[in-house]
């Protein structure tokens, strides 16, 4: 369906990527995968059209569409949410208003046998067909289904845009997208600010839809469940896999072998051969046989070994001073805004040393509890924090709250104290910022940049009780693989509101669910609760019949 051929974009002489061709074929779904900074971003911009490469080309089919959700949207105000998820069909409008006027022109016209005539005819006719192939008698339905299956409630629907976040407006963007129904949809970075169940949603309709898919995520578990294809940009070319992520990592793995294996058959070929000319150079009878093996070195392809990405963090907390049995309890904890209740009589004990999990639609509370712990706004109820507990807090919005005009070694340099001094180099090149890389600014970071910048501020000093407040989004998935074993090490507790399954599997024993207006206690992993939430869905639906 659309083809690339020979992409290459280069910045200041150095190439991102250089001849790279594949074909994305209908109904194919395909994982873009490679480390921060290979292209990924930039190979999807192409695609859509956004930019373009240094050389290169891209075939689409006339009557194709495209359909691009980036990282970072500019959105505009005045329309409420429904109004806005309406303008996915603006598209039919327009051309039920150009049918229209062709006819008109139509019945002005009196020169029946000129050929521009019989033209508009054939305007109007093809037109007219696509228009009513369209099904969209129903379009408000599909409008209700999307934004609802994306976590909106029908409250919601009469709200102007601009009352909701970037991220919450990055949902009705894609809502809009899905409604289009474009022959290709290019995602990048889709889950970041879905919930749970939204991403569930969101998988169940990329996976029945019968369009291809090309999607960038760090969510291992949602690329894993609705992927067939994975492609790699690594070291400016790609490999191509007809294969889900986690058979593409296996298969990755035996790649370098063999490629290592080759390498280092050819290195030892390279030597013998480079000691035979050096020992018969002089020699008059071996002259043709040296000659000839200089000429084979120098026509010699040599094997490269794709990179290991060495750049890992090597994360370990400093050990936890110890607290009491129970860091937090609540007693009839609530938390209203007015008239509008977000919950109401929590009843729940964290013991020392516990992992737990806050999840549930975005809007049901998760963060407001946070706050309610760190003590940041008033509730209802009794919320008592245990002897000696010291919190260490990181919130979806830290990486916004750094000073844009420090580099990355003065932001961690103005907050460390004591012996950590000596070491802030080591621990800078530990998160990916070793050599130039702390000297940059922070207005000049990427998202991820900025989460692992803010992640080392909160390492820097001993705490017992961490509450981290989706701390994966724009991490990687090997930074998050190292976040998650240093988590697992933590001595201390720990909360974490995370929509990341992959993330909260092994790591947290109890699962705390936000929704309809209450706290739910869960004594399982993520995955129990998961499924137990499906068997809850099933008997619900039992309760209605």
């Amino acid at each position: 369906m659309i083809s690339v051929e020979g992409l290459t974009v280069e910045f200041g002489g150095t190439s991102l990527f250089s001849d790279i061709s594949f074909v994305i074929n209908e109904k194919d779904r395909i994982a873009l995968m490679g480390k921060n900074g290979a292209g990924k971003s930039t190979l999807l911009k192409i695609l859509s059209g956004v930019r373009q490469p240094s050389r290169g080309n891209i075939s689409i089919p006339k009557d194709s569409t495209v359909g691009y959700l980036p990282q970072h949207l500019m959105t505009e105000d005045g329309r409420t949410v429904f109004e806005e998820g309406t303008q996915a069909f603006a598209h039919l409008h327009k051309m039920e208003a150009e049918i229209e006027r062709l006819n008109k022109e139509l019945e002005t016209r009196t020169d029946y046998e000129s050929d521009s005539y019989m033209d508009l005819i054939e305007q109007v006719s093809a037109l007219s067909e696509k228009f009513y192939s369209i099904d969209a008698t129903n379009y408000e339905a599909e409008v209700e289904k999307a934004l609802l299956g994306l976590g909106f409630t029908r409250e919601d629907f009469t709200r102007q845009t601009s009352d909701f976040s970037g991220g919450w407006r990055m949902r009705i963007e894609l809502a809009k997208l899905l409604l289009q129904n474009p022959d290709v949809l290019l995602l990048d970075e889709p889950t970041n600010h879905l919930d749970i169940e939204s991403i569930q949603w969101l998988e169940d309709f990329l996976i029945n839809s019968s369009k291809a898919v090309i999607v960038i995520s760090h969510d291992r578990k949602f690329v894993d469940n609705i992927t067939t294809r994975t492609i790699e940009l690594t070291m400016g070319r790609i490999y191509d896999y007809k294969v889900s992520y986690s058979q593409y990592l296996q298969l990755r793995v035996e790649r370098r072998e063999q490629q290592q294996r080759a390498f280092e058959d050819q290195q030892k070929k390279i030597a013998e051969t480079t000691e035979f000319i050096e020992r018969f150079k002089g020699t008059y009878s071996k002259t043709c046989q040296v000659q000839s093996r200089v000429k084979m070195l120098e026509k010699l392809e040599l094997v490269t070994v794709d990179d290991e990405d060495n750049s890992a963090l090597r994360l370990k907390f400093p050990p936890s001073p110890r607290s009491g049995n129970y860091p937090v309890t609540m007693d009839g904890v609530g938390k209203t805004y007015g008239d509008h209740l977000i919950f109401s009589n929590t009843n729940l004990t964290i013991e020392r040393g516990d992992k737990v999990a806050f999840v549930g639609k975005n809007g049901e509370g998760k963060s407001t509890l946070v706050k309610c712990i760190m003590k940041e706004i008033e509730h209802e109820g009794t919320l008592t924090l245990g002897h000696n507990v010291q919190i260490g807090y990181f919130a979806q919005n830290q990486a916004s709250l750094l000073d844009e005009n420090l580099t990355v070694f003065q932001t961690i340099d103005d907050v460390a104290q004591g012996d950590i001094r000596n070491k802030i180099r080591d621990l800078l090149g530990a998160f990916m910022f070793g050599g130039e890389e702390s000297t940059k600014k922070v207005k000049v970071l990427s998202g991820g940049e900025r989460t692992r910048l803010a992640m080392i501020k909160l390492l820097l000093e001993p705490v017992n009780l961490l509450i981290l407040d989706e701390p994966t989004n724009h991490l990687d998935l090997k930074t998050k693989d190292i976040l998650k074993s240093a988590l697992n090490d933590f001595d201390g507790t720990l909360i974490v509101v995370s929509h990341d399954r992959d993330f909260l599997n092994g790591l947290v024993t109890k699962v705390y669910e936000f929704g309809n207006k209450k706290v739910t206690e869960h004594l399982c992993g993520i995955y129990d609760f998961l499924e137990k939430k499906k068997m809850d869905s099933l008997n619900e639906l039992e309760r209605k019949k």
